[in-house]
């Protein structure tokens, strides 16, 4: 039941606008001064407020600037005897909704109410689709590997520095882009997602830069690019590896001097635009066989951060169990289940080759397809598969071609979770590994193990 809080001075008005609200089934509270009206307010949260312009002590401008300060978004109405122009735009400025002048018309009084509380009704469903989206991309883990992504999101966020993400597919790459956005100055602009792998070699400029209407078959009328529409927000180009050689020169220009050119346009339009870039690919690999322009890497390559697979961070594993069952029951309609100890720990034991977002399929597939209530570690068997024992915590490593190559794959994998586990303390952690700190020195340098590669 929505609640509305009167505040005038006149008995007879606090009766008469209770009564018609109460009909209308509302639960109404009224009192009569500002002082009680504020208090009331602050203890009872009215969704609407009818508040009188003139009374003894505070008056109701007083009372709304109050009543605003403790709370931006109160919906409040004024009502006065003798509402001037000046009294009007001054309620305006501070906030107010709207004016009605007295004696109150019932039928003004129940439209302005109406339209207030579908204002309120609109704000409201506009909040929780936020919350719904920003816990979709939400990124999930409490692992050291993954509040070391989440430091460097929060640290480069407020820059407008250009960043490169790195990762294997399914790592979370976007929901880092989104949280930079997000936690920008731009956080109210467009963010623009372009995936160069999804869009032939043929259309990317098009796509990215726009076109006239002629410009080639097809061009059926003219089309801003995803630079323009990103205008004053970021554009996230995702798996930029893939773009081809002539869109990347016209990407480094856009970067250089800040316009875009549409296809068959002379034009040249200026764009404020962040720009964050994914890739899954090694991109000094690429430029050494000419598919990279080398100049391009290092204009988006400001600030790097990579993105850890699954494999190395198995123990938010459990995290993200919880969190994808709370998403697929409470907003996707799939019957809840619980998880079995022993289902979370088999699935901790896979390697998943396609990360974070192999795991919130195959929890959907789990959900879906287990025979009871409770998803046990013999239907994760049964519907996932398992690992093989022998190799269990070796991972890529049986991948390498050589002995040799595999010591010291091993031997870096071994280092490298140790020194994690000790937070990268190195005395402790030679300590606990029975080395001379100087002998851990010179493998760290030997292998370049640093916190970078941790994150």
């Amino acid at each position: 039941m929505r609640r509305i809080l009167i505040v005038d001075d006149e008995q007879g008005i606090r009766a008469a606008l209770g009564q018609l609200l109460e009909f209308e089934g509302y639960e109404v509270h009224a009192v009569a001064n500002a002082v009680d009206g504020i208090g009331e307010y602050e203890k009872w949260k009215p969704h609407l407020v009818f508040l009188d312009v003139k009374m003894a002590g505070i008056d109701g401008l007083e009372a709304l600037r109050r009543i605003k300060e403790h709370d931006p978004g109160a919906i409040v109405v004024m009502i006065s005897g003798h509402a001037t122009i000046q009294t009007a735009v001054e309620a305006t400025q501070l906030g107010a909704y709207d004016i009605l002048e007295k004696p109150l018309d019932t039928d003004r009084i129940l439209v302005t109410l109406r339209n207030a509380l579908q204002h309120l009704d609109l704000h409201e469903e506009n909040a929780r689709l936020r919350e719904t989206i920003e816990s979709r991309y939400e990124i999930v883990g409490r692992s050291y590997a993954v509040r070391a992504v989440i430091d460097k999101i929060e640290r480069v966020a407020k820059s407008p520095a250009r960043v490169l993400i790195s990762g294997e597919n399914g790592t979370g790459k976007e929901l880092v882009a989104r949280a930079i956005h997000r936690q920008s100055q731009r956080a109210d602009g467009p963010f623009i997602e372009v995936n160069c792998a999804a869009i032939p070699s043929e259309l990317i400029e098009s796509e990215l830069f726009g076109h006239m209407k002629g410009s080639f078959t097809g061009a059926v009328q003219d089309r801003a690019g995803k630079f323009e529409q990103a205008d004053g927000g970021t554009i996230f180009l995702d798996e930029v590896g893939d773009m081809s050689l002539a869109a990347q020169a016209k990407v480094l220009r856009v970067l250089q001097d800040g316009v875009v050119t549409r296809i068959g346009g002379s034009k040249p339009t200026q764009v404020d635009v962040r720009v964050l870039a994914a890739t899954n690919k090694r991109l000094e690999e690429e430029i050494a066989e000419g598919r990279f322009r080398e100049d391009l890497f290092y204009r988006l390559n400001v600030v790097p951060i990579h993105v850890p697979p699954l494999r190395e961070r198995r123990e938010d594993i459990p995290l993200l169990v919880v969190h994808f069952h709370s998403q697929l029951t409470e907003r996707e309609g799939v019957a809840p289940r619980t998880v079995a100890n022993e289902a979370v720990e088999r699935l901790q034991q896979l390697d998943w080759p396609g990360n974070v977002r192999e795991l919130r399929n195959t929890i959907e597939r789990l959900l879906i397809l287990a025979a009871g209530p409770r998803i046990s570690g013999d239907d994760v068997v049964r519907l996932v598969g398992q690992r093989d024992p022998e190799q269990a915590g070796l991972g890529s490593l049986l991948e390498c071609k050589t002995f040799e190559e595999f010591k010291h794959a091993a031997e870096r994998a071994f280092l490298l979770a140790k020194l994690r586990a000790f937070d990268w303390n190195v005395s402790e952690t030679a300590r606990a590994l029975d080395m001379p700190r100087s002998n851990l020195y010179k493998k760290i340098e030997r292998y370049r193990l640093t916190r970078e590669t941790a994150a």
